[in-house]
């Protein structure tokens, strides 16, 4: 099952890659379409870490994912 994080770890050098692409087509030099896509690489990276923080299961999520419904 792809997750948030697997997304994340695809979309990085998609955006790197494209956009600076996108920018040296439209006309903007190289050496400033490189710099703009890495910033944009990094705030989806920014946004991971610190908004959509990584979290560990819990003793409690992991017991409650593995019961079984005897009924």
């Amino acid at each position: 099952m792809v997750q948030y994080y697997d997304y994340v770890l695809g979309v990085i050098p998609l955006v790197l890659v494209g956009l600076t692409a996108l920018l040296t087509l439209a006309g903007l030099e190289l050496t400033a379409a490189i710099p703009a896509g890495a910033g944009v690489a990094a705030l989806i990276i920014g946004h991971a870490l610190f908004i959509n923080v990584p979290t560990h299961p819990t003793a409690e999520s992991a017991d409650t994912s593995q019961r079984v419904n005897t009924e």
